[in-house]
């Protein structure tokens, strides 16, 4: 048994480590994270031991519970702590930091007891933000807590715990993005994007999305399989693209990357409208793009194309580069378009 728990573990962190690569565009992650020794300096030392007397007092006057059995000190609990999942993406003078709780045993998750829940939440949420704003001094960033099932009468009162500790850290000015994603969120923000990378990912060391491409590889010889299938040209939910919740997690640069190639290698696109996607009109219309969508791989004669990612996509015996260079700022926005045009092909 404890082996089995242990395999689940481990597939839940492999998931996340694809999620946070493949679909966060994290350049960094690694999983099971712990500080190496008590030699690292902690920042913010003078902040942070105030928060933590100020959060052992909230959860002791609002909610009656005790956190900790006996005295404890930041370095002490960091030195007992892990983060089980822990990204980090960088574009330009931009980072962000993911860091994220696994529990992957749905049967007997300790987020079904809201008790437990509280006590389990609240203990990894300060650990958390003293890892990262005392070791990485940084006082934004994304703390999830991932489980494929939590049970329902346990979200809302969580939801409003984890609210109430949000508020505690926003009076020291830390405004990190708490967040639960369980259940139906579970499956359309992190499995069915990661099952829709994996149709473009190249990465032997992702064991999670290597084992769906294995997977994927011989049922696709095996179309009665096709109700368990986890291709998600099969999946019908997968052609919701009005259920946005998984794309909206996905960078637009990923998304478009992702979706095209599989929409690509499976004729989803017709053969007129790939014609037009390789004119300026047409891309600059319905993607508000400055260049064509796609490019015919001969015309470059082997060499990179500006604009355009170097990986070939094939369609109809014809290989193609598709453009880079998409945007999602205030000013310049690409995503609602390409998001009209995927809704249209439901």
């Amino acid at each position: 048994l404890k082996g089995d728990l242990n395999m689940r573990i481990e597939m839940g962190e492999s998931l996340l480590y694809s999620w946070l690569r493949h679909i966060k565009g994290c350049q960094l992650v690694q999983t099971n994270w712990k500080k190496p020794s008590l030699s690292w300096e902690m920042k913010n030392e003078d902040t942070i031991n105030t928060l933590l007397s100020s959060y052992i007092d909230l959860l002791r006057k609002e909610y009656n519970k005790r956190l900790y059995k006996r005295k404890v000190s930041a370095p002490q609990l960091l030195l007992q702590s892990e983060i089980d999942v822990l990204g980090a993406s960088f574009d330009g003078d931009t980072q962000n930091l993911y860091a994220i709780d696994v529990n992957f045993d749905e049967f007997e998750s300790s987020y079904n007891d809201i008790d437990k829940a509280i006590i389990k939440v609240a203990q990894k949420i300060l650990t958390t933000v003293m890892f990262l704003y005392g070791h990485f001094d940084k006082k934004t960033g994304d703390i999830i807590f991932v489980s494929p099932r939590i049970d329902e009468s346990v979200i809302s009162p969580l939801d409003k715990f984890i609210s109430d500790i949000q508020n505690l850290l926003y009076k020291f000015d830390l405004t990190y993005n708490i967040r639960i994603i369980a259940n139906e969120d579970f499956y359309d923000k992190i499995m069915q994007p990661v099952i829709d990378a994996s149709k473009s990912a190249n990465d032997s060391k992702d064991l999670f999305m290597r084992s769906i491409q294995i997977y994927s590889l011989f049922s696709n010889h095996k179309k009665s399989h096709t109700e368990n299938n986890l291709d998600s040209t099969s999946n019908p939910k997968a052609k919701d693209f009005n259920n946005i919740n998984g794309y909206n997690e996905m960078k637009i640069g990923l998304l478009v990357r992702s979706t095209l190639t599989r929409m690509l290698a499976n004729h989803e696109i017709s053969k007129e409208e790939i014609e037009l996607m390789q004119t300026a009109a047409y891309s600059k219309k319905t993607f508000h793009l400055l260049h064509p969508l796609l490019r015919k791989t001969s015309l470059s004669n082997g060499e990179k194309v500006m604009r355009y990612w170097s990986t070939e996509v094939e369609a109809y015996g014809e290989k193609y580069f598709i453009c880079s260079e998409w945007y999602e700022t205030p000013s310049n926005n690409d995503r609602p378009y390409f998001m009209k045009w995927l809704a249209l092909r439901q």
